[in-house]
């Protein structure tokens, strides 16, 4: 919705600001203003401010106006990662969260990872291990092939880059 109404708006703004440049130019290179910009000058001069037709122009220009800013300040769904189209016409995402908690069930799995952090972001996913046995390369690589098949399996229409930092937990007391 977003990326159709900014398109609209664009166009819009640019092909108005093309016609009044084009008819600012001619003006300019002595010519005559067109026709339309004669004619909104004319009517303009004699209507006044209490005009039916000069507060539906405003109240249309408002009304606009506020739609553009609530799509503006509204979030999106940008905690929401989309998920691949089988061809049906459902949209499904799911949210980064819930894609954390299932990498990091994943991550729990794999033999000697003690502890795992995992942070989920739009196009990459962060995991910070600890492996309290194993040779920490084991680990990662085991990790790394665990975490890879996750990402498969969730079905996500980009699936994003997964970053892997396997260490051994700090000592204690």
């Amino acid at each position: 919705m977003r990326r159709r109404a900014a398109a609209v708006v664009a166009v819009v703004v640019v092909a108005g600001a093309g016609l009044v440049l084009y008819d600012v130019a001619a003006v300019r290179a002595d010519r005559p203003a067109m026709r339309w910009r004669r004619a909104l000058a004319d009517e303009l001069a004699v209507r006044t401010l209490d005009d039916p037709w000069v507060l539906a122009g405003a109240a249309v220009a408002v009304v606009l106006g506020v739609g553009l800013l609530v799509l503006a300040v509204t979030p999106g769904l940008r905690r929401v990662l989309p998920m691949r189209n089988g061809g049906a016409s459902v949209r499904a995402g799911l949210h980064r969260d819930a894609v954390a908690l299932v990498l990091r069930d994943r991550a729990l799995d794999v033999p000697g990872v003690r502890d795992a952090r995992v942070r989920a972001r739009h196009a990459a996913v962060t995991v910070r291990a600890e492996s309290h046995f194993r040779d920490l390369d084991d680990v990662r690589r085991d990790l790394e092939a665990a975490l890879a098949e996750g990402v498969a399996e969730l079905g996500l229409a980009r699936p994003p880059h997964v970053s892997v930092q396997v260490t051994r937990p700090g000592r204690r007391g």
